[in-house]
């Protein structure tokens, strides 16, 4: 049985709730993402031009600094990397998590949560990730069954 990492970044709990269940799904380890300086209700406010998520997300070499990186990901054989969607990508948070990990020989699989939008844009992570397998937008309503059965599709 592979060993299996689900990574995730939260910004206001959905994505969490997400993570969670993926995890509990396939009986893989849970790591939060965190950001140094976590994200106030301002900063993520995305109709403020000069909000930090905006000036973050305008910016595709913005790594903002993680607090305590804590997880080894060379101990796992697949890691799920989760995010809410901002913007149509990842957000930056994310883009430091990984570059500052050596996934090299791993199944990395994005997920993601998404208030509408979706995953239009993937050129970042992929240019971070080459070779990363086919995301998963998860939301509310992904059902246990729903997530055995992508686990299958990926052999996990």
């Amino acid at each position: 049985m592979k060993k299996v990492l689900v990574a995730y970044f939260s910004a206001s709990g959905v994505t969490r709730a997400a993570a969670e269940a993926l995890a509990a799904a396939a009986q893989a380890d849970l790591f939060e993402i965190k950001p140094e300086t976590p994200y106030t209700a301002a900063d993520l406010d995305w109709r403020n031009k000069q909000s930090r998520s905006t000036l973050e997300m305008q910016d595709v070499n913005c790594r903002p600094a993680l607090a305590a990186d804590e997880v080894d990901v060379s101990a796992y054989d697949a890691v799920f990397i989760g995010f809410p969607i901002w913007w149509g990508r990842e957000p930056s948070v994310i883009d430091t998590f990984i570059e500052a990990h050596d996934f090299s020989g791993k199944c990395v699989i994005p997920f993601c949560t998404s208030g509408g939008g979706g995953f239009t844009n993937r050129a970042q992570i992929e240019k971070l990730l080459p070779g990363i397998a086919a995301h998963k937008e998860l939301n509310k309503a992904t059902t246990e069954a729903e997530l055995k059965a992508w686990l299958c599709e990926l052999s996990l």
